[in-house]
């Protein structure tokens, strides 16, 4: 067996805190959830959730330790990372807002598939998780069991799909919670402008954060 039950057991009960614990992921959900609805929320979590498949794969191959260690390749990274979010940010604050439907489902023109795009590329090119993948899935990693490749890549997989059922749940959630008090459009834009400026905010933290 590649992966032991023990690793399994240890690898996602650690998973599962630090998916839980607040960070800018869950912040995002978070927001985008409560500002745009259920189905926003839900769509855009699992974007960031399938995100981590690209730091599973990286750091399987060898490639995050690579981009670690070359100041400029995570600088670019960064600052790219930083500048997508800081435009999704200004992208929600200079929207219309929109108007709820009966049932309480967000009325809106952006499709569900550009939510699920922009969460998935807000996570991929994110350095910080970069660094995360790449100090985290080493840790459960035995490498007397060989194939530690493949054994990178399946943790990471297993991180990614408790990712992806958390930060669903939590797009649900805070759908639910938007849709108490977001009956008209100009609440909608306020949600909205408070959305941006935590995107906003995430970006210009990340675009500033200290070269390695």
């Amino acid at each position: 067996m590649i992966v032991s039950p023990e690793q399994l057991a240890a690898f996602t009960a650690a998973a599962v805190l630090i998916t839980l614990s607040p960070g800018p992921d869950n912040l995002m959900v978070l927001s985008l959830g409560i500002a745009k609805g259920r189905r926003q929320g839900m769509v855009f979590g699992l974007g960031c959730a399938l995100g981590c498949i690209t730091h599973t794969l990286l750091a399987a191959l060898g490639v995050s330790a690579l981009i670690a260690a070359s100041p400029t390749a995570f600088g670019l990274l960064k600052f790219a990372g930083g500048a997508y979010l800081v435009y999704l940010g200004w992208q929600a604050i200079h929207s219309k807002g929109s108007s709820l439907h009966a049932d309480g489902s967000q009325a809106g023109n952006t499709p569900l598939a550009a939510h699920f795009r922009k969460g998935l590329i807000a996570n991929a090119i994110n350095p910080k998780v970069v660094l995360f993948f790449l100090a985290f899935l080493p840790q459960f990693v035995n490498p007397a069991q060989g194939h530690s490749g493949w054994q990178t890549a399946i943790l990471g997989l297993i991180f990614t799909a408790q990712a992806a059922i958390l930060f669903g749940s939590l797009g649900y959630f805070a759908g639910a919670i938007g849709n108490w008090f977001k009956r008209t459009p100009k609440a909608s834009q306020w949600l909205d402008r408070l959305a941006g400026s935590i995107f906003i905010a995430l970006g210009l933290r990340l675009i500033l954060l200290p070269p390695r």
